[in-house]
């Protein structure tokens, strides 16, 4: 009888111990179950309750002036279903960003106008996790806030955003860099490879030989859009920082350039002041990227491992920040798997979130225990 007891206080011990974290890989909504046909650019925040929350943009098509802000949360049940967020009258949304400052009010900050080229910008806070939203707010010209990836917030609180300018001049990185919550802000560049630097490679050429277009590659063999490297340098946009340690901050950028490849610059003093950009191995088909920094040192970047189609995606590792060992191919196939956002939960775990096909958004829980360590 007492080992009975004993074995039935086991089973309850073991019965109330905490499930083991697993992987995870689903859709936030199935595609062609909402009223917007295409989705894109996401952004994903942890919550205080360790649930997740994930945004995009959606509408008929990207540049459509229907295209809205939408959201979604994660809770032990799967996603609820997606609710408008954020719409402008008769012109489209893009790229949201959701983050917490260091008070922990929560902060969704997105783009708005006909072409990435006359973008402004606004943002709305939640001081309920997302549940009611304050009104929204315009921020003043020239300011566009974190461009697509999520921005940095330093132990001090100061924020600093990656931002960007596309223009018919080129593209530009820049860093709006706020020491006060997002009340004012310093604009600080802009950030450029120089030409110097844009050497195509024997891939990259080859890449450009191919043209826009892969004829009969796609979806039911339909034609797939590729992309191209052009024949000069155009230029980074969207960066991605993380916090190296010790004031060094680095940034990861999406180029337009014959190298075709992932550029970087750095600060040493917590972003107030930038090198000059330079190119790294990984390539890039001028499509978004994101990076994180784990406890350890180690960087984790996220984007599609190849010179012209945004397929395969893919996740790569460093020891150091500057070389990669691709170790994870998340997606591939025919058409795009784009837009990545990442974070590093409280667990330590990624948690991601992509463009699929641009019908929906595809979220992904990769473990720690995934992750080489060198």
């Amino acid at each position: 009888m007492r080992l009975r007891h004993l074995v039935s206080a086991a089973v309850l011990a073991v019965s109330l111990l905490p499930a083991a974290a697993q992987s995870i890989n689903e859709f936030i909504f199935q595609p062609g179950s909402t009223s917007f046909p295409e989705s894109h650019a996401s952004t994903i925040v942890e919550l205080k309750d360790h649930t997740m929350m994930a945004s995009w943009f959606g509408g008929t098509k990207e540049g459509d002036n229907d295209v809205a802000i939408w959201g979604a949360f994660r809770s032990a049940q799967g996603w609820s279903k997606p609710v408008e967020l954020a719409r402008e009258p008769n012109i489209p949304c893009w790229n949201p960003v959701l983050f917490h400052t260091k008070d922990g009010v929560l902060w969704l900050y997105y783009k708005y106008g006909k072409a990435p080229a006359e973008w402004a910008a606004a943002r709305m806070y939640s001081n309920d996790e997302g549940k009611t939203w304050s009104k929204v707010e315009k921020l003043p010209a020239g300011l566009i806030g974190p461009v697509r990836a999520k921005p940095l917030v330093l132990t001090d609180g100061t924020i600093v955003a990656g931002s960007s300018i596309e223009s018919a001049a080129g593209w530009a990185v820049w860093i709006e860099r706020s020491t006060n919550g997002g009340k004012t802000w310093a604009k600080i560049g802009p950030i450029v490879v120089p030409d110097s630097l844009d050497v195509p490679s024997e891939e990259s050429k080859a890449a450009q030989a191919l043209g826009n277009v892969a004829k009969g590659e796609g979806v039911n063999g339909t034609d797939e859009k590729l992309y191209p490297p052009p024949t000069k340098n155009i230029g980074i946009i969207q960066p991605a920082i993380v916090d190296m340690g010790n004031k060094h901050l680095r940034l990861y950028a999406r180029s337009h350039s014959q190298a075709s490849r992932i550029a970087v610059a750095d600060s040493n003093d917590n972003g107030v002041t930038w090198t000059e950009a330079h190119y790294i191995d990984l390539p890039n088909p001028s499509s978004g990227i994101d990076a994180v920094r784990l406890k350890d040192g180690r960087v984790v970047l996220i984007y599609n491992h190849s010179y012209n189609r945004r397929s395969p995606i893919n996740l790569a590792v460093s020891t150091d920040g500057e070389h990669f060992r691709n170790f994870k191919v998340l997606e591939q196939g025919p058409s795009q798997y784009s837009y990545p956002a990442m974070i590093v939960d409280s667990n330590g775990d990624l948690e991601i979130t992509y463009t699929y096909r641009r019908l929906t958004i595809r979220y992904m829980k990769v473990l720690a225990s995934e992750i080489p360590k060198n």
